[in-house]
C-alpha cells in the first residue's frame, strides 16, 4: 500500500481510503460479520483511512466501524466522520450529535472531523454564527478532534469561497474523470493544493456508474490498451496519477472489490500514466461528452444568475440522468439545488431574463433547456417536498 504524507500535519495516509457508506448488507441492515472482516482485512493490508458519517447506513455505519476497530485496530487507523449542518439549529444540537458519534465509534478522539455536505458558503457562515467553528477549535485544542475539514457538494464558485473562508485541515470533494468540470472541478482541486489543504476524493467511480454504466464505445477504448484493466482500475489510476490528491475513498461492499483496490493502490504512483494512457482517457471523455444532452463545460461564464439558479448544476444533474442512468437523479437534483442550500437554485427559479445566454461560450439556449429540466426533474409537489425537507433539516 502506498502512503502519502498529509502536507499539513505529517500523517502518513494510505492513498486508498475505506468509505463506510456502502458496507455489505444482509436483509435490510449491515452484514456485520462480513463488514468487520473486510475492515480488518483492509487494515492488515495497509489501509489506514476510514470515512463514515452520522447517518450512513441509517446511523449504523459509525457503530459498525467502532466495533471493527476494537482489539488494537483503532490505534492503527485514522477515523474521519462528519457533522451534518442540515440537522443543526443550535450549538447544543451539534454537541449532542458529536457525543453520539464518539459513543458509536467507541473512541475518545476523532482524527478528521468534517462539516458534512456543504453546498454553499451561507451554510458555513450559519455554522460559524452558531459558534460551531469556535467549539470545534476548542475540541481541537483539547485533542478530542485532531483536524477540522468539510465535504462538498456544490458548484465551483461556492467551493472557492468556502475553502478560502477558513484555515481548513482537510477537504473532501467529488471528483473523477467524468466530474473534472463538475462541482469543485479540477481548478478547485488545484486551489486546495495551492493553499496547502489535503484533498480526499469521494465518488471516484460515481457509485459504480463508471464501472457498470459506461457506453460500449468507452469500454472498447479502454480495451484497446495492451494491458488489460477493469474500468474501476482505469478510473482509480486516473485519480492517483494526480499529485494534488491525498486519499481516494472507495465504498467497497465485497472482498473482491477490496482485493482489487488494494492491488491497484500498491502500484499507482503520481504522474505515472503514459501519453498513450492519457490519450485513451481523452477519447473516453470525448465519447461521454458526445452522449450528454447539454454541452455544458461548467465554465461558469453564465453565472451568477440574478435570481439564484445554479445553471451548471442543473445541467450536470440533467446530463447524469441520461448518461449514467442514475436511479436517484431527481433526489440528487433536489438535494444539491434546493434542500441543503440557504438559497434554492433549481431550474424553475429562472425568470428568463436571458443574461446567461449572452455570456455562454457554447451558445446554449439556456432558458429553453431550463424549461425542459424543470419539466423532467421537478415533478408535481416538488416545491412542497423541498419546503418540508428544508423545515425538517432546519434550513432557513
Amino acid at each position: 500500500m502506498i502512503l502519502k504524507a498529509n502536507q499539513k500535519n505529517g500523517d502518513q495516509l494510505s492513498i486508498l481510503g475505506f468509505g463506510c457508506m456502502r458496507l455489505p448488507t444482509k436483509g435490510v441492515g449491515i452484514d456485520e460479520d462480513q463488514s468487520i472482516k473486510m475492515i480488518r482485512n483492509a487494515i492488515n493490508n495497509g489501509v489506514n483511512y476510514f470515512d463514515t458519517a452520522y447517518f450512513y447506513h441509517n446511523g449504523k455505519s459509525e457503530s459498525l466501524l467502532g466495533d471493527a476497530l476494537v482489539g488494537g485496530y483503532r490505534e492503527k487507523v485514522k477515523i474521519a466522520t462528519k457533522l451534518p449542518p442540515f440537522l443543526i439549529s443550535k450549538l447544543e444540537g451539534g454537541k449532542k450529535i458529536f457525543a453520539t458519534q464518539i459513543a458509536r465509534l467507541k473512541t475518545n478522539y476523532i482524527d478528521y472531523y468534517l462539516l458534512h455536505m456543504l453546498t454553499d458558503k451561507a451554510t458555513f457562515d450559519r455554522m460559524a454564527d452558531l459558534g460551531i467553528m469556535e467549539w470545534l477549535e476548542e475540541l481541537k485544542r483539547k485533542r478530542i478532534i485532531h483536524n477540522i475539514g468539510f465535504s462538498f457538494h456544490g458548484n465551483k464558485m461556492d467551493f472557492e469561497q468556502i475553502i478560502q473562508a477558513y484555515p481548513w485541515d482537510i477537504c473532501q470533494i467529488q471528483y473523477n474523470y467524468l466530474d473534472e468540470n463538475n462541482q469543485a472541478t479540477k481548478s478547485g482541486l488545484q486551489l486546495a493544493n495551492f493553499l496547502g489543504i489535503p484533498v480526499v476524493i469521494m465518488e471516484p467511480l460515481r457509485g459504480g456508474k463508471l464501472v457498470n454504466n459506461l457506453p460500449t464505445e468507452a469500454i472498447k477504448e479502454f480495451e484497446s490498451y495492451h494491458e488489460k484493466r477493469t474500468p474501476a482500475e482505469w478510473a482509480l489510476r486516473w485519480l492517483w496519477n494526480q499529485p494534488e490528491i491525498n486519499v481516494v475513498l472507495s465504498g467497497m461492499s465485497d472482498e473482491t472489490q477490496l482485493e482489487e483496490n488494494i492491488k491497484i493502490a500498491s502500484k499507482a504512483e503520481p504522474n505515472s500514466l503514459s501519453t498513450e494512457e492519457l490519450k485513451i482517457f481523452e477519447s473516453v471523455k470525448a465519447i461521454l461528452h458526445e452522449k450528454t444532452k447539454i454541452p455544458c463545460t461548467a465554465c461558469g461564464y453564465c453565472m451568477p444568475c440574478p435570481y439564484g439558479v445554479d445553471i451548471p448544476g442543473c445541467f450536470a444533474s440533467y446530463n447524469d440522468k441520461y448518461l449514467l442512468g442514475l436511479k436517484q437523479n431527481r433526489w440528487h437534483y433536489m438535494q444539491t439545488l434546493g434542500v441543503l442550500s440557504k438559497q434554492p437554485a433549481y431550474a424553475s427559479i429562472c425568470k428568463e431574463c436571458g443574461k446567461c445566454e449572452e455570456s455562454c461560450p457554447q451558445k446554449i439556449q439556456i432558458r429553453q433547456q431550463l424549461k425542459i429540466i424543470r419539466k423532467e426533474m421537478e415533478l408535481p409537489f416538488f416545491k412542497t417536498i423541498v419546503k418540508i425537507v428544508r423545515k425538517a433539516t432546519k434550513i432557513e
